[in-house]
């Protein structure tokens, strides 16, 4: 709702009246936003591609986004377009990079603020302008439309980088995991392979996992990331290395 001098517009109005009080005198690229959504399923990790439903390229695979509105943030914009084509509501988002080749999108100029989004892996259910919503492993995606495949590979970059500074691998995880999951997304994610002793030893040192069942000699022992002793941390110690 927009309030103006005490009046309250609908949202059509709203929309309405913002458009109507930006005027150009110069021509203009549209903006959109896509989402690099990554998810774990306790053995790989995958990334949540859309089918395009409409031209161009349909019938061909792609990440989830779509236009600005001109009523709402880029963020806002990001989260619509993710929960309108794939269902998913809630997830850790961070902007990415803006894509901006002239000829990146063959409709008009078009520039996209790219999104990496983290998620536990779920079901999804295709909407709007997308023909069907699906997980693909990161090793075998398909052919994707736009200048996808790039911004994908950023992404990759992206949380390679990140893992090291914050605790984002936890955001890929169910709320209650193993250390072996842990230690698989670990080991994916920065395509390595860690020793299963010295990891744990890692992992427990940092004081980030609780305990979730009871005794360890019963079966594997779950965990989850306790985010109250991180904030202490970072708080304390100013760190920035995870």
């Amino acid at each position: 709702m927009l309030y103006l001098c005490g009046v309250k517009f609908t949202q059509s109005v709203t929309t309405s009246f913002i458009m109507a009080t930006y005027t150009y005198q110069y021509p203009h690229a549209a903006l959109t936003t896509d989402c690099v959504v990554f998810g774990f399923d306790g053995e790989r990790l995958r990334l949540l591609l859309i089918e395009r439903g409409e031209a161009p390229f349909k019938g061909m695979w792609a990440l989830p986004g779509g236009f600005l509105r001109m009523d709402e943030t880029v963020e806002e914009c990001a989260r619509r377009e993710l929960r309108e084509e794939t269902g998913v509501a809630h997830c850790h988002l961070e902007e990415l990079k803006s894509f901006s080749a002239v000829r990146r999108d063959p409709r008009e100029r078009v520039v996209t603020i790219a999104h990496i989004a983290l998620v536990p892996h779920q079901d999804v259910v295709a909407g709007t302008d997308a023909a069907h919503a699906r997980w693909y492993a990161l090793d075998e995606l398909p052919e994707l439309a736009f200048d996808h495949a790039d911004i994908i590979a950023m992404a990759v970059r992206r949380l390679r980088e990140l893992i090291h500074f914050r605790p984002v691998a936890f955001e890929l995880l169910a709320n209650q995991f193993s250390m072996r999951e842990l230690q698989t997304l670990y080991e994916i994610i920065l395509d390595t392979k860690f020793d299963r002793r010295n990891f744990a030893k890692k992992m427990h040192h940092l004081g980030l996992l609780r305990p979730t069942d009871g005794d360890e000699h019963v079966g594997p022992r779950r965990f989850s990331f306790d985010q109250d002793n991180w904030n202490a941390l970072k708080e304390q110690t100013g760190r920035t290395e995870f």
